[in-house]
């Protein structure tokens, strides 16, 4: 941990944008989950809730991890030599502690929506058919978060995972999604 408050010390206006940054985008998911909840796709049982709650979670969590780095980002001193004398040593271990957890947490819940949404778009056909292997394999992926090893995968299955929402969400704005199903379904 100590390594960690040092590079944070070193880069902590950095750190703290970064950690932002994980807070709205955990925020945004959170609440791309709820809406994701109310949709006719849900309503009808055409998909499951699973994925949504899942996804809700992931925002939830990562929401926690992006306000605890943000906390670390502000608790740090800017030099590395005051590190030691942080006023609340308990409250910092904690922080850095559930910013770790909450974030790989976060991630694996995504994953997994991934992976269960991958099932429902196969059985829907067509365009979102053709979607559902990469979707069952980039939840896959995203599970590697918990292997040490694999540091190197996480910026692409972010960056991946980022342009998968986008895609979606794309299609279930424009409606792209509701013509894969029968027209008394909508």
């Amino acid at each position: 941990m100590l390594d960690s408050l040092v590079a944070i010390s070193a880069s902590n206006v950095e750190y703290g944008i970064g950690g932002g940054a994980r807070l709205l985008s955990g925020l945004t998911l959170l609440g791309a989950g709820i809406a994701l909840l109310r949709t006719w796709i849900i309503r009808q049982r055409f998909g499951t809730p699973a994925v949504p709650v899942l996804f809700v979670l992931s925002g939830l969590l990562t929401a926690i991890s992006g306000a605890s780095a943000t906390g670390l980002a502000v608790a740090v001193p800017e030099s590395p030599a005051g590190i030691e004398s942080i006023a609340d040593r308990a409250l910092t271990e904690a922080s850095y502690e559930l910013r770790w957890i909450a974030g790989k947490l976060g991630f694996a819940a995504a994953g997994l929506a991934l992976m269960v949404a991958a099932r429902y778009q196969w059985k829907a056909g067509a365009t979102l058919r053709r979607i559902a292997p990469a979707s069952a394999v980039l939840g896959l992926l995203m599970q590697l978060i918990w292997v040490d090893a694999a540091t190197f995968v996480h910026p692409v299955t972010g960056v991946a995972f980022v342009a998968w929402l986008a895609a979606i969400g794309a299609m279930l704005y424009t409606g792209r999604v509701e013509r894969h199903f029968p027209p008394r379904c909508r």
